[in-house]
């Protein structure tokens, strides 16, 4: 959830709640519910290439050259703009929804206090934008408008509405093949899962630096690479770094807590399953080094988690726990 003054709201954040705008006066405040989990030790894993170009997976040290460097992503940030603006002209006064996300969004706005007698404090409205479009919510004629204040409040939720969550098979477990990391957290805990986007979270206790593999094919929708920080201060609940990928069925992937600067795919890129897609992190709201993945859906008006199943022995569905030791095969 963020309150402010601000009109933009990153469609790279994990964590899509109230947005409150403000026109006069100016004041910004940031309260952001997002990911977060306490960590528990676990085994570090390490691979590199044999002489055939083989991939080889080890509990020690070895040295060899990174697998790829990180994708350069300076700009992928700044060519999201997902928000409801307010727009003033000499003739009207609109109120805007912007989705420049790569997939469908809900919109959800509600007007909290009003001197515009045609925008009546407590009116709501709604809309379902396509990517890279915008819709004009309400228009009211106005001269000199932008002097009267107007304060709304709006959310938005990400994915197709109304999707059913129906993958092909069981995730694969996104990190290496042949290693095994403890859970640690997952449904029915909920120690910081406590919101409906994520219920069905999983935190998986990888060591930073580990790589990270899709666990489904999909569409990059989301990206934030640029975060290097973490604690458990409320200063850190939007500094997450995040890979967000839309699936066939209108659900989204997260990827969360991921290292600075690791990210190997770009926003619109279309990733296999079991792709290498960035190193795990500590960053945003956490205790530790950790993954946080969780599979969403749009109900229509909000983003929830669904359950999951990681792919066990010859593919057989397995149900996330906590403390479970989860193997990649």
């Amino acid at each position: 959830m963020t309150l402010g003054n601000s009109p933009t709201a990153a469609c790279a954040k994990v964590s899509r709640g109230l947005v409150l705008n403000d026109c006069w006066p100016t004041v910004l405040t940031a309260i952001v519910l997002t990911l977060s989990s306490a960590t528990l030790l676990a085994q570090t894993a390490y691979k590199y290439r044999d002489a055939n170009g083989q991939w080889v997976f080890t509990d020690r040290a070895v040295t060899a050259a990174a697998p790829g460097d990180p994708i350069s992503l300076e700009h992928e940030n700044a060519a999201l703009h997902v928000a409801v603006d307010r727009v003033d002209s000499a003739a009207s006064t609109q109120l805007v929804a912007i989705n420049d996300c790569l997939c469908v969004v809900t919109f959800r706005v509600s007007i909290m206090q009003s001197n515009f007698p045609a925008i009546p404090t407590g009116a709501a409205y709604a809309a379902k934008l396509a990517p890279g479009t915008r819709q004009i919510l309400v228009q009211v004629a106005s001269a000199g408008a932008a002097k009267i204040p107007l304060r709304y409040a709006w959310t938005i939720a990400l994915g197709a509405p109304g999707a059913v969550h129906n993958p092909p098979r069981a995730y694969r477990v996104p990190f290496a093949v042949g290693s095994t990391y403890q859970i640690s957290q997952a449904y029915p805990t909920r120690l910081t899962h406590t919101t409906a986007d994520s219920q069905y979270a999983v935190d998986i206790a990888l060591p930073d630096g580990t790589p990270v593999y899709s666990a489904r094919e999909g569409t990059v929708i989301n990206v934030r690479h640029d975060s290097f920080r973490a604690g458990t201060s409320p200063v850190m609940l939007d500094q997450a770094n995040v890979i967000e990928i839309l699936h066939g069925d209108g659900t989204i992937a997260i990827y969360a807590h991921l290292h600075w600067d690791s990210i190997r795919v770009r926003m619109g890129a279309r990733v296999a399953r079991g792709q290498y897609i960035a190193d795990s992190g500590n960053t945003g709201f956490t205790s530790g080094p950790h993954l946080h993945f969780a599979v969403i859906r749009n109900t229509g008006a909000e983003d929830v988690s669904v359950p999951i199943q990681f792919a066990g022995i010859g593919g057989v569905g397995v149900t996330p726990a906590t403390q479970m030791s989860l193997t990649a095969y």
